[in-house]
């Protein structure tokens, strides 16, 4: 134990003294030359070092304002995307606002009690989102201002299927009015959007671009609503009565809003 403690005792004092006479010779500016030597090599080596650390820190710094970037970005889009979503939820408000007031100016001389609803699917039929807990029942109109668009064919809770005038199963009671008078007959619907006023009377007058409206003789169908405008006239010399194509005078997929008129 002892032998090993003599050993590091001559070690530490070795060391002691060298360190001593290093540090004597370098105050006496003894090791420049070798100092200088030493640096020589260890200064390109150093450079090359630093000019790597420089490069990692760089591309390091890089990635994050790639990555702080990237997140702005994200925040900066998901926050155009609520404002656009707002936006069109204001816009879809106002137009609802406005079609329910001018649906009532357009009701105004009749008492009615107006669902608002929006379509939801059109295909045959069109899918409103009111249903039976809304207290919409089979066999009520759906009309847009003046204009007639169907009648409510089946219910569910929360939903319900229209028929369209233009549908063939159609059938109602309808007038055509100009300035030289009043043509009557029933429009039936024909497959696609077009409409057929039948069994108009060949004495009666009607002529392309004249409205067509509905008679009031169906229950559950206001007089006056407009079924659509003439887009022909058919005449054959044989048969007693005449007819005349009908057109939509609008487009049904472009609504926003329609309203069942109840009692």
């Amino acid at each position: 134990m002892l032998k090993f403690l003599v050993y590091d005792f001559k070690t530490l004092s070795i060391l002691i003294l060298v360190s001593i006479a290093i540090l004597l010779l370098d105050f006496f500016k003894l090791l420049n030359a070798p100092k200088g030597i030493l640096q020589q090599v260890t200064i390109p080596i150093q450079y090359g070092l630093f000019k790597s650390s420089t490069g990692v820190s760089r591309q390091f710094g890089f990635v994050l304002q790639a990555r702080q970037a990237a997140q702005e970005n994200k925040a900066k889009t998901e926050q155009m995307a609520q404002i656009l979503l707002e936006n069109a939820n204001l816009r879809r408000k106002l137009t609802e606002a406005q079609s329910f007031l001018d649906q009532e100016k357009a009701l105004s001389d009749e008492t009615f009690k107006l669902t608002p609803t929006r379509p939801i699917g059109f295909s045959r039929f069109l899918i409103i989102d009111k249903g039976s807990d809304d207290g919409v029942r089979v066999g009520q109109a759906v009309v847009f201002k003046a204009n007639f668009i169907g009648t409510i064919k089946e219910v569910d809770p929360k939903r319900s299927r229209v028929t369209l005038g233009s549908d063939p199963d159609s059938r109602i009671s309808a007038f055509s009015q100009s300035d030289q008078g009043k043509a009557k007959g029933i429009l039936i619907g024909q497959f696609g959007s077009e409409m057929i006023l039948d069994k108009i009377l060949h004495a009666e007058p009607i002529k392309v671009g004249d409205l067509v409206y509905s008679e009031g003789q169906e229950l559950e169908i206001p007089r006056g609503l407009i079924l659509g405008q003439v887009s022909e006239v058919v005449e054959k010399d044989n048969e007693i009565f005449k007819q005349a194509k009908v057109k939509p005078v609008f487009d049904i997929g472009d609504l926003e809003l329609v309203f069942v008129v109840g009692e």
